[in-house]
C-alpha cells in the first residue's frame, strides 16, 4: 500500500472527509486532494501531524513507498548489541544522521542499528562503540574513511533501542534532519540536538530538548515534564487537544503563545497541573499548537 492509498485508508477510517483533514491540518483540500492521488507528498511538518493526528509512525506511513526489498527496507546496515542486567545511565553521541530513532523495548540488549540505501561501505564506515563504566553505559558512533557529519545526515538513519527494564538517565547528541523518543518512561531523558523535527510518542518522564534551531516538536501525550531550551528561536509544540498542562518560561526574553486550527488563540494551559510544559533560555518563543479540532474525537 503506497503512502497516498495509506492515508485515504486512514481518513476513512476516522470518518474524515478530505476538507475536513485539511481543516485539521491548517492545509488546503486541494493539498489532501494532491496526497491522495500521488502527485504530491506531505513536507516532514505535515507528516509529523498525520502521524500524530492518527497516532501512526511517519515509519509505517511511508514503509511500502520505499520498496518491500526485505523486512527492514533497507539495502545496507550495521548492527551492534551490547547485554544489559542492570539499570543504567546511558551517555550516547551519534553525530550525523538523516533519521534518529530512540525507543524502548521489552529485552535485555541495547541496540544500535545503522542503516543506509546508499552508503554500501556502511559496515566499513562507521564503528559503534559501546563501553559498559560500572553504571553507565557510554555510546559513540565514530565516522572512518573520511566519512563527514554532512554525508552522514544524508545518507545513514540510526535507531537505538534500550531495554526498558534497565533504563536510567538518558543522555544524547545527534544531529538529523528528525529525531524521534518512542515508548520511553524514564527519570530522565535529556538531548542535545540540532533538528527542525522532533516527535515524541509515548514518552513520560523527564525530557529536556536543547536546541538553538527553530523546531517543529510533535507530542502525541504529555506524561510529566517537557522542557525546551533554546536561545534565538522560534518553535512549534503540537500536543493533542485535551491534555492538561501548565506551561512556563524561564530565562531571558522568552515567550509563550497558543494556538488552535492555524489561528492565534486565548491561553489554554491549566495552572498548577502535573504535566507541564517549559520554555527556557533567551530571546526565544515557543507556540503551543493543538493538534486536533474540539470535534475530532466524536468524528
Amino acid at each position: 500500500m503506497t503512502f497516498a492509498e495509506k492515508l485515504k485508508s486512514i481518513r476513512k477510517k476516522a470518518g474524515l472527509s478530505q476538507e475536513q483533514l485539511a481543516e485539521k491540518l491548517g492545509v488546503s483540500r486541494q493539498a489532501v486532494t494532491k496526497w491522495e492521488t500521488e502527485t504530491g507528498i506531505p513536507d516532514i511538518e505535515n507528516m509529523m501531524a498525520i502521524s500524530a493526528l492518527f497516532d501512526i509512525s511517519i515509519d509505517e506511513l511511508l514503509s511500502n513507498e520505499r520498496g518491500m526489498k526485505k523486512s527492514n527496507e533497507y539495502l545496507f546496515e550495521s548492527v551492534t548489541e551490547y547485554d544489559i542486567d542492570e539499570p543504567k545511565r546511558y551517555d550516547m553521541k551519534f553525530g550525523g544522521a538523516k533519521q534518529f530513532v530512540l525507543s524502548g523495548y521489552e529485552g535485555e540488549k541495547i541496540r544500535v542499528r545503522l542503516v543506509s540505501n546508499t552508503l554500501s561501505t556502511l559496515q566499513n564506515d562507521f564503528k559503534v562503540k559501546i563501553d559498559d563504566i560500572r553504571k553507565r553505559i557510554d555510546v559513540d558512533v565514530i565516522r572512518k574513511n573520511g566519512i563527514s557529519e554532512a554525508t552522514a545526515k544524508e545518507t545513514v538513519s540510526i535507531f537505538v533501542q534500550i531495554p526498558i527494564p534497565y533504563v536510567g538517565k538518558i543522555e544524547g547528541a545527534v544531529n538529523a534532519e528528525t529525531v524521534e523518543i518512542r515508548s520511553l518512561d524514564c527519570d530522565s531523558i535529556e538531548l542535545d540536538v540540532k533538528t527542525p523535527n522532533i516527535i515524541l510518542n509515548d514518552v513520560g518522564g523527564t525530557v529536556e530538548i536543547n536546541c538553538n534551531l527553530d523546531m517543529s516538536v510533535v507530542c502525541n501525550s504529555l506524561k510529566g515534564y517537557l522542557a525546551i531550551n533554546q536561545v534565538s528561536a522560534t518553535s512549534k509544540i503540537h500536543i493533542p487537544e485535551g491534555e492538561v498542562f501548565t506551561a512556563v518560561t524561564k530565562g531571558i526574553g522568552t515567550s509563550i503563545s497558543y494556538e488552535k486550527d492555524g489561528r492565534q488563540t486565548e491561553r489554554f494551559d491549566t495552572p498548577d497541573a502535573e504535566n507541564v510544559i517549559e520554555l527556557n533560555g533567551i530571546k526565544s518563543e515557543l507556540v503551543i499548537c493543538l493538534l486536533y479540532t474540539s470535534d475530532a474525537a466524536d468524528e
